[in-house]
Formats: C-alpha cells, sequence, structure tokens
C-alpha cells in the first residue's frame, strides 16, 4: 500500500470517528423526551431535590375570578320574620397544575417558581392565599343562608428543567412543560375578590328540626 493510499484511508477513519462524536454530542443537547420519565415524576424529584431544577420562561395568563365557595357556616332562619346576623368567615385558597402536584407553602417547588417569577415580573409568587373577616347577612323566614367567596386567579405557564448528578431513564437533563393555577393578588388585571350571601329555601328535614330547638334561630356547624 502506497503512502498516499494510507493516508487517504485514515483521512476518511477520522473524519467519520469524528462525524459520530460530533452526533453523540448533538443528541446529548436535545431536549430529552417526557415519554419515558412523567411529568409528576420530574415534579416530585424537583420538590424532593433529587433534581436540580429551574422553572423557565413564566409567562402569566390573564387574571379571572375564580369559582365561588362556601367560606363561612350555615344560618338557619325557624323565624316568621327576617332574621340577621354577623357571620364570621374564612378562606384558604392554593395551588394545582397540571400534573396534578400539590404545590405547598414553604415547599421547593413554591420556592422554585417565586425565583423564576421574580427574575422576570420583579414581584413574588405565592402558591397560597388565606383570609378571614366578618360579614352582615339577612336571611328570610324558612330559609337557609351563608357566605361564599371566589378568589382571583391567574395561570403561569413555563418549562421545567430538571438536571441530575447521573443519568435517570437515559438522560442528564429532563424539560417537561406545565401550567399552574393559583391565586392572584385582589385587583389584578382589574378583577376583584367577590364576597356574597347566598341563600335556599330549607329542606323538610330542617324545617322539622325547627320544632325541636329552644332557639328559632340556629347556626349549623360547616
Amino acid at each position: 500500500m502506497t503512502e498516499c493510499r494510507r493516508r487517504r484511508r485514515y483521512g476518511r477513519r477520522a473524519l467519520a470517528l469524528s462525524a459520530a462524536a460530533m452526533g453523540m454530542v448533538a443528541v446529548a443537547a436535545l431536549p430529552a423526551s417526557a415519554a419515558d420519565l412523567s411529568p409528576r415524576e420530574v415534579m416530585a424529584d424537583c420538590a424532593s431535590g433529587a433534581g436540580k431544577c429551574t422553572f423557565n420562561d413564566p409567562r402569566f395568563g390573564a387574571a379571572y375570578l375564580g369559582n365561588y365557595k362556601r367560606v363561612s357556616d350555615e344560618l338557619h332562619n325557624c323565624t316568621s320574620s327576617d332574621a340577621t346576623q354577623s357571620m364570621s368567615w374564612s378562606d384558604t385558597v392554593g395551588s394545582s397544575d397540571t400534573a396534578g402536584v400539590t404545590i405547598s407553602v414553604g415547599g421547593k417547588i413554591e420556592g422554585i417558581i417565586d425565583v423564576s417569577v421574580q427574575a422576570n415580573y420583579s414581584h413574588t409568587w405565592s402558591s397560597s392565599h388565606s383570609e378571614t373577616s366578618t360579614l352582615g347577612m339577612t336571611v328570610k323566614p324558612g330559609e337557609v343562608g351563608w357566605i361564599s367567596r371566589a378568589q382571583v386567579m391567574r395561570n403561569v405557564s413555563g418549562t421545567w428543567q430538571t438536571h441530575y448528578d447521573s443519568p435517570k431513564a437515559g438522560h442528564y437533563y429532563w424539560y417537561v412543560g406545565d401550567t399552574i393555577t393559583g391565586p392572584a393578588p385582589n385587583g389584578t388585571d382589574g378583577v376583584h375578590n367577590a364576597v356574597v350571601v347566598k341563600t335556599r329555601p330549607m329542606t323538610g328535614a330542617e324545617k322539622a328540626s325547627c320544632s325541636t330547638r329552644k332557639a328559632k334561630v340556629f347556626r349549623s356547624v360547616n
């Protein structure tokens, strides 16, 4: 074999090895598919610290008023005239995400999202909001009244990036898109929290229970 032919052969081999190496780098740099590691597993590793996680490119959706829910005891009016009373109420609204993971106050998930939101929007993010107050309510004879409240809510969407010290399911990095629904400050995007009094007619059983009670106006346990 001539010197020229040997050089051509070694040149082709070096080029092939170089191309293979470049192919391996390209594969390793691509985001991993979430087909082998579920979003819930990724989120669990973020929450436990098993994975080094960031919440990238957070994007807020428009604020909206959430569903009403009962936040007080019930007032049963067993009298023949209107009953007016001041009722206390309390409400706590939490957050949820598309993977169904609970986002707890003070947990790693809340902290990671808050860091990302502060970096991009210069304000804090909270996974929960609690509020307590009192409200005067009037209930007509033969009716039941209670207080309901709706919280301003907002979605924040982004991508979880998780880095493992050792490969998990064949990859060092996993990427999972997620949308978190949580409480927003009152007045966000012009939307305000709402507290209302709701009533309904007593059931037959409730009317019957009125005659067995000494007090004609009473509150039931929430």
